[in-house]
């Protein structure tokens, strides 16, 4: 393991227990109510963008614990792996651009959460891929964003349900 990933192994590991234990926990609450929530597609895509989110936190942790992964090699896995996240996020925006409520001024804000983790992790991605270690302070602000942002989704979403 290249001595720069080594340093995050034990951060690693404690983003690796709680995105992990957050994911279930976000799909065990949204199971109580998951006949409404399918009825409204904007919400079943947000919840979709912030799950993403925390799978692409829990799976960057883990690449990061693999023995002597080198820093191209982390860069380029969570390149893909971001991309992939950030369909969720392309997905969510169109269900949110889609619902024609005229209440629903903030649709920018909205859709800006579902990509606020898969950007941070492109932007760390491109980093390591350059051979700038810099990349991984970038994966360890997309975790916590990650955090923050599916915590957010998924409170909205089960308060949104339930009007």
């Amino acid at each position: 393991m290249g001595a720069t990933v080594e340093g995050w192994s034990e951060f690693n590991v404690a983003m690796a227990g709680a995105t992990a234990a957050l994911a279930g926990l976000m799909i065990v609450a949204a199971s109580v109510n998951i006949a409404d929530i399918v009825k409204e597609k904007s919400l079943t895509a947000r919840l979709a963008a912030g799950v993403a989110g925390l799978v692409l936190a829990l799976i960057s942790s883990a690449i990061g614990l693999i023995p002597e992964v080198t820093i191209g090699a982390y860069g380029i896995a969570m390149l893909v792996i971001s991309l992939l996240a950030a369909v969720f996020g392309v997905e969510a925006a169109r269900q949110i651009y889609a619902n024609r409520h005229p209440d629903n001024h903030v649709k920018l804000v909205k859709s800006l959460v579902c990509f606020a983790a898969p950007a941070a992790y492109l932007v760390g991605s491109v980093l390591l891929v350059a051979g700038a270690p810099s990349g991984l302070v970038w994966f360890a602000a997309g975790s916590l964003i990650a955090i923050v942002s599916s915590l957010l989704v998924s409170w909205i979403v089960l308060v949104e349900v339930l009007r």
